[in-house]
């Protein structure tokens, strides 16, 4: 139960709260014996006693004639997130949490933290921010441990456990004396290079100047690591677990925030009048700050259920796009496509490529598919012996080396297939592109011009691409199709970025993208197995 009565956030009416709390703890000291039930409760759902005595400050209130320190009433994803976390510590387990900016964070995981330590005996929990002023300042209100200060203090003192400021919270530690627990901080490489811990929060880990040192290190220091962070685009270790599929995440989008709105969106846009900005710590776009990106994460956004926005219909072809994993470490993945609507897509890293092509094999007459576009390099080449033992579907090679598809044909005035790409895996990358790219121009125009039918009308669905809100690793998919970025060889010719060279830039193989591309890809005509193969 978060409050027992109604609270506006928008117009919060603080007075409200304070009555509240002060009868409730004036019943409370009246019997003394009903803080032990309290404690027990608390123990277990440290979300409640922060709402229920937490305090927060907020400067800007004195603006808005609000007190500054006012109560701690976490709004229903803060409550969420904190759930999140405890599943993660009982479970052992690490956790990424992204964020838009000002969305309270920084207090919610301190206080967290101080009712973890309140009633939980020899807990340990590590704070690392990439600068010691971040982690611990004197009379700083940025700093966390100023923050874990001031929620202990304002506590009433039947909660503190014998606390006191200057006996219990030196420099980069706070200690609990009732129950031993201690809350300690790190900074920049010495993160993680202390004691072991319960848990630990890196505050901002998308900025850390080196991140590889911390990850070693914090290794060897918790079982349970989240990673807090707004966005700093994708070259980042971050990011890329973040996306990596592997790892819980949780999202604080500032739709989240009942606090704001469109309006302080349009606000917000025009204070830091910096696109790159607004879309990385606002709206969690990791690609917003990635120059040469081959497909632009906007477009990739506006096809989702882009056949529902437009109104056209899920018919033609039914294509299912195989990449065979390559390396150890690597991940196999399908994508099924019927027509220009990308219905699933998924990614699996057990079984070797018999195991594999049987799943995809079965997937494919399950679905009544067409044909399979399977990748024939490497690994893959064992795939076409299985299949044309096995499979009665029609199936097809896609070699990314390979030559372009109708080399004489033309691309644009002027230009031939040939003279635009150096390779069929450019050339299918393109031609996905350009879905992606007419479908986010109808996208945007039906916006602008809802009842205007005659712009969209131009476009065959043939030449657009839906992504189905309906796929399960949609955000995975999402990210890596705006991974790889343009590049051109020494007579100027498309190419997409290698998986070497991405690997230097520490991004992982975009696997489920390139199953994609290939349902989508210009082929030659597959060969066919005949039934009479069959016994």
């Amino acid at each position: 139960m978060p409050l027992p009565f109604p609270f506006d956030f928008k117009k919060p009416d603080y007075f409200k709260v304070f009555e509240w709390r002060d009868e409730r703890l004036q019943r409370l000291r009246q019997q003394p014996e009903s803080f032990k039930r309290l404690t027990r409760f608390y123990k277990d759902n440290p979300a409640q006693f922060i709402i229920d005595w937490g305090m927060t400050t907020d400067p800007r209130n004195v603006d808005y004639g609000l007190p500054v320190t006012i109560p701690f009433l976490l709004f229903p994803k803060q409550e969420a997130w904190i759930d999140w976390i405890m599943t993660r510590w009982k479970g052992r387990e690490n956790g990424i949490t992204e964020k838009s900016r000002e969305m309270g964070l920084s207090w919610t995981s301190i206080a967290l933290a101080c009712a973890l330590c309140l009633f939980n005996k020899e807990m340990v929990i590590g704070f690392g921010s990439r600068k010691e002023e971040y982690v611990d300042s004197t009379g700083d209100p940025k700093a966390l441990f100023w923050k874990a200060r001031k929620f202990i203090e304002t506590l009433p003192q039947e909660f503190r456990g014998g606390w006191v400021a200057k006996k219990h919270a030196p420099y980069m530690r706070v200690n609990f004396p009732n129950t031993g627990a201690i809350i300690k901080g790190e900074a920049g490489d010495n993160i993680g290079r202390g004691d072991r811990t319960t848990l630990y929060f890196v505050d901002e880990a998308a900025f850390l100047p080196r991140p590889l040192l911390i990850d070693a290190a914090l290794s060897q220091t918790t079982r349970c690591r989240i990673d807090l962070s707004s966005v700093n685009g994708m070259d980042n270790p971050f990011a890329q677990k973040r996306h990596s599929g592997r790892i819980p995440v949780f999202t604080f989008h500032w739709r989240n925030d009942p606090r704001k709105d469109e309006q302080w969106y349009e606000k917000e846009c025009l204070k830091i009048d910096n696109p790159v900005i607004v879309a990385q710590e606002l709206d969690l776009n990791y690609q917003a700050s990635v120059e040469g990106i081959l497909i632009p994460a906007e477009w990739v956004q506006a096809a989702i259920d882009a056949h529902i926005k437009l109104g056209f219909l899920t018919t033609g072809a039914k294509r299912l796009g195989f990449d065979v994993a390559d390396e150890g470490d690597d991940s196999n993945a399908l994508t099924f496509v019927h027509g220009s609507v990308v219905t699933d897509c998924q990614q699996w890293s057990k079984g070797d490529v018999i195991s594999s092509a049987n799943r995809v094999k079965n997937y494919a007459e399950e679905v009544h598919a067409d044909e399979i576009i399977y990748d024939s390099i490497g690994v893959g080449a064992g795939v076409k012996a299985h299949l044309r033992r096995t499979c009665h579907i029609t199936a097809t090679g896609f070699n990314a080396g390979g030559a372009v598809f109708k080399p004489d044909a033309k691309y644009v005035a002027g230009k031939t297939n040939k003279d635009m790409f150096a390779n069929i895996k450019a050339q299918a990358w393109w031609g996905v592109r350009d879905r992606f790219f007419n479908t986010w121009r109808c996208i945007m125009h039906l916006e602008k011009y809802p009842d205007d039918k005659r712009f969209i009308n131009q476009f065959t669905d043939g030449l657009l691409i839906s992504l189905s809100s309906g796929i399960k690793e949609l955000d995975v998919l999402k990210a890596e199709l705006s991974r790889p970025r343009v590049d051109y060889d020494n007579n100027g010719r498309v190419k997409v970025e290698s998986k070497k060279d991405m690997k230097k830039r520490g991004i992982a193989s975009p696997n489920m993208a390139d199953s994609l591309i290939m349902a989508f890809s210009p082929v030659p005509k597959p060969f066919h197995i005949p039934d009479e193969a069959f016994f």
